[in-house]
């Protein structure tokens, strides 16, 4: 977005002329107007007195009425926010702000930069902006010119808050350090802004704050959607991060009690995060114990009671405010946490503590900083040309690495285009969009050895015209293999989160990775697009595949636009007359990647109806987070569909709101039934034997389905110690159903500790989990035998209609677009001899069948009920009495388990809550580890 202060004539040219005046009356010399970034420019005098403010730039009181954290008990409000920044946007020559994006619901998210005069003039920010890049890229640039950039110019550092939006401290203390550096005249300030421009973003979340809630207004958590981007304010903050890259990053936040975290992380740390930025915040930890606990802090003392380092915050998953600047721009990434039951004043002023000491210590250190920084991507470059992965460390001094990174070398990736084309052309979008150069390949390639996502090799592989290629010899390797990487190669197994998360496999395409150095005729991508569409002719038609996620948007955009589709069941490929073709219409495939091939025929094939959909929000569904936000981003948002929402109440009492839709969508949650009674589940049947579709998610959607005698899978026991955090599996896959249609026929699906289901005897099985030795995992499982041989997706049948039911949530944060592609086919079922399931003869179902009547009425596993991911703690077995205790002092609901040598406590967690927003889960990991109990896993 456009700064406020740049065309000529503007605010900030008005006021240079006053700027000398100024200076001259707080007893400081003027600075030279114009001088060139890195010229030696006359140095102000500075006050020794912390307190000394030029007088022009207004005082958060002054514009808002009350102080910042100081007696206080509220926080500023988002008008406020922005209020507050015009305030000293139009009144200080240190600052210019802009916006970077807007929330969901229309609200600008705005930002501040901050540095000396000089600094932010129009012009030299750019030059500055322009030469940190340079740093990033060593190959547009020389060892000698990087020297100079180190010498010359200022360190980037961003300074964040309210990411999640309930979490509202950090907010207030970024203005209080925006006011600080905007308005001092001491010593300290001076040194921050010649050493440091400062990018100050208030809140990353206005709906969330609004509302008091942690997630944004499609319920999610942003603080975990930052490799996928996937909702549109994470995206224009990650735009602006390009503009202006970070070499230290700030993410203020809240937590349950009243201590402050800051790092040292606890492990694990992701092998690909530098060893320069790690120091870096493990120093700057270092700097903020230093003095922490001035002026309100745990009442004035100074004392390792009021915070903690090296427990429960790792920096591994690449979804953090910490782990992507430092993995995807080399900056210190850091996460802080203020006890929220700590007043606001003591929550305010230890955030603009921690605020200001980092930096103060990025100012004193900024030479080596950016010195460090050029030295990152020279680093990256080297070891991408060697094909070298950056080994496994870990950072807590108790801990040693449990799983050392393999010797593996990693010259390339490969992204084939056999099929699922229009998802491989996001993936390289999302890879173009942080920097990565990917090429396409312009002759067919001999690759000697290579591996093939999902744990298999290969030999002689010859990669063809079309594929993309991702070479490692780049600087953003770390980037790369941080997420394109089969495994994430944890070290020690504490997850904070997921375990895997990598893109190809999530997407479901056909990709490799090679060691050898092979160097295909290929193309620089400039931008990814279905390709310019040709004249099919006034009788002819337009034609695609519908094989990904991205050709499910356009085919939901077109039915929305009044589009006639048919689809050919036998190759899943959709077609449309050439008269509906449009301008638009080519614009949007171009964007998604999805090429409209020209037919001289009329399309032929079944109608492709637009689905009615209705949102179910009964008993143990949350409406603004989880599951049903992604339902409403994914089918809503994108998609385009009328989302009418079904209550419990609407089911039992057959009212419209249910009986007039076509399709149900039930989301995951933590009621077995849904609340549903005897007739609801009649009624429930009966409008799915009308040629209805019942699509249900994960445990809710599975278990409400089996409560009404719709499927006849059994929910399985887990067995002691069995994890699955987070993680890749292959499934085979039935490609006779047509919720399958366009899959391949092995695939892999994400599985975060989901139930485990029997086979159907009543309908299709259409994903499996091998039984064989095909059976594959990544990330961390343990005892993941379990899942062989059950599956991951029913269909079942009753009357004209059928169930679909996931045992997984193909709707994950939005980014499984594997997923989104089944739950688009299902949506999309062609209905019975291509006639409306409106128009259908109602067949009324009332029995149910023996077998899934036995299914309703077996005993449910002892952990049935809202589990969406429990706590599980892993301790020797010797080790359990002494566990049991300290537990006990959290939670009477712990329940234990022995498997080999390890006990396992498992801690229920109804609602679902994360690990950061869980009341006592990190106070419990610190307790065990004060009476010196050795964990060997904590999974949440």
């Amino acid at each position: 977005m456009p700064l406020s202060k740049q065309p000529p004539g503007s605010i900030l040219t008005r006021r240079l002329a006053g700027a000398a005046a100024v200076l001259l009356l707080s007893g400081t010399a003027p600075l030279a107007i114009g001088t060139p970034a890195g010229a030696t420019a006359p140095t102000p005098t500075c006050s020794n007195d912390p307190s000394a403010r030029l007088s022009t730039v207004p005082s958060p009181e002054s514009v808002l009425g009350f102080p910042l954290g100081l007696g206080q008990e509220r926080v500023v409000t988002n008008d406020e926010v922005r209020t507050y920044l015009n305030a000293v946007d139009g009144a200080s020559d240190r600052v210019i702000t802009g916006v970077m994006s807007t929330s969901v619901l229309g609200q600008p998210l705005p930002y501040a930069v901050v540095s000396s005069e000089r600094h932010v003039q129009q012009g030299t920010l750019r030059r500055i902006a322009d030469d940190v890049r340079d740093l990033r890229d060593p190959r547009r640039t020389t060892a000698q010119k990087a020297a100079r950039t180190a010498a010359d110019q200022p360190a980037i550092v961003w300074v964040t808050a309210n990411v999640h939006g309930g979490e509202k401290s950090g907010t207030d203390a970024a203005l209080k350090t925006l006011y600080e550096l905007a308005a001092g005249l001491s010593c300290a300030v001076q040194q921050r802004n010649d050493n440091l421009v400062t990018v100050i973003v208030p809140t990353q979340n206005p709906d969330g704050r609004d509302a008091n809630r942690r997630q944004n207004e499609y319920g999610f958590d942003m603080n975990r959607d930052w490799f996928a981007r996937t909702q549109q304010e994470t995206d224009g903050k990650i735009e602006l991060m390009r503009q202006y890259p970070p070499q230290v990053f700030i993410d203020a936040h809240e937590m349950g009690g009243r201590q402050y975290f800051f790092p040292p992380n606890a492990d694990p740390i992701h092998h690909e995060i530098a060893s320069e930025a790690v120091d870096w915040i493990n120093r700057i930890g270092e700097a903020n114990k230093a003095g922490f606990g001035y002026n309100g802090a745990c009442g004035g003392a100074v004392t390792t009671e009021c915070y903690f380092n090296y427990s429960t915050y790792d920096l591994f998953f690449m979804g953090y405010g910490d782990t992507v600047p430092a993995a995807g721009f080399g900056a210190a990434g850091m996460t802080f946490e203020k006890g929220s039951s700590s007043a606001v004043a003591d929550r305010v002023q230890q955030q603009f503590h921690t605020q200001w000491s980092t930096l103060g210590w990025a100012a004193t250190h900024k030479h080596e900083v950016l010195t460090g920084y050029y030295k990152i991507w020279t680093d990256a470059l080297a070891e991408g040309r060697a094909g070298t992965l950056e080994p496994n460390e870990v950072v807590q001094p108790t801990n040693t690495v449990q799983f050392p990174v393999p010797d593996v070398k990693i010259r390339s990736y490969f992204l084939l285009p056999d099929r699922q084309l229009a998802d491989v052309r996001q993936l390289v979008e999302r890879l173009r969009g942080m920097d990565v150069e990917v090429y396409e390949v312009t002759k067919p390639t001999r690759v000697p050895t290579a591996r093939i996502f999902g744990g298999r090799t290969a030999t002689d592989v010859t990669v063809p015209q079309g594929a993309y290629w991702i070479p490692m010899d780049q600087p953003q390797k770390h980037w790369i293999q941080a997420i394109m990487g089969e495994d994430p190669y944890v070290p020690f197994p504490y997850f904070y989160d997921v375990s895997s998360w990598s893109n190809p496999l999530l997407m479901g395409v056909n990709a490799l990775y090679t060691g050898d150095d092979v160097r295909p005729q290929a193309q620089l991508v400039r931008r990814v697009s279905g390709g310019k569409t040709s004249a099919a002719g006034a009788k002819g038609s337009y034609a695609y595949p519908l094989d990904s996620a991205a050709a499910a948007e356009l085919t939901f955009r077109l039915l929305g636009e009044g589009v006639p589709l048919v689809r050919d069941l036998d190759t899943g490929v959709v077609g449309f007359p050439a008269k509906s073709l449009t301008p638009e219409i080519d614009e949007v495939a171009r964007t998604l990647g999805v090429t409209l091939a020209p037919r001289a025929a009329a399309a032929d094939g079944t109608p492709v109806d637009l689905p009615d959909v209705g949102l179910f929000q009964g008993t143990g569904i949350s409406t603004t987070s989880g599951s049903h936000g992604e339902a409403r981003y994914v089918l809503g948002k994108r998609w385009g569909l009328d989302l009418t929402p079904v209550t419990t109440a609407d089911i039992n009492n057959n009212a419209p709101a249910f009986t007039e839709r076509t399709v149900l969508v039930v989301p995951d949650g933590s009621n077995s039934t849904g609340g549903l009674t005897a007739a609801g589940q009649a009624n429930l049947r009966n409008w799915i034997a009308q040629g209805h579709t019942y699509l249900g998610l994960r445990n809710e959607g599975t278990r409400m389905a089996r409560a009404a005698g719709l499927t006849s899978t059994v929910e399985k026991q887990k067995p002691s110690g069995y994890q699955v955090i987070g993680s890749h599996l292959r499934v085979d896959v039935n490609q006779d159903s047509p919720v399958a249609l366009g899959r391949p026929a092995e695939d892999f699906e994400f599985n975060n500790g989901d139930p485990i289901l029997s086979p159907s005897s009543t309908g299709t099985n259409v994903l499996s989990y091998p039984s064989g030795d095909t059976f594959w995992a990544n990330g961390y499982t343990v005892r993941g035998d379990a899942l062989k041989g059950s599956v991951a997706l029913v269909e079942e049948p009753t009357g004209t209609g059928r169930a679909v039911l996931f045992a997984f949530n193909p709707l994950f944060r939005a980014y499984n677009e594997n997923g989104l592609h089944l739950v688009a086919n299902a949506l999309l079922y062609p209905n019975a001899g291509g006639q409306s399931a409106r128009t259908l003869a109602p067949q009324r179902t009332t029995g149910v069948e023996p077998a899934r009547a036995a299914a309703a009425a077996a005993p449910a596993p002892e952990n049935l009920g809202g589990e969406w991911r429990p706590i599980t703690i892993e301790v020797a077995a010797g080790d359990l009495d002494r566990t049991r205790q300290v537990v006990a002092g959290f939670t009477d609901t712990a329940r234990v388990s022995e498997a080999d040598s390890s006990a396992y406590l498992v801690i229920p967690n109804p609602e679902g809550l994360q690990s950061d927003e869980h009341p006592f889960l990190g106070d419990l990991v610190r307790a065990l580890r004060d009476a010196q109990i050795p964990l060997r896993s904590v999974v949440a």
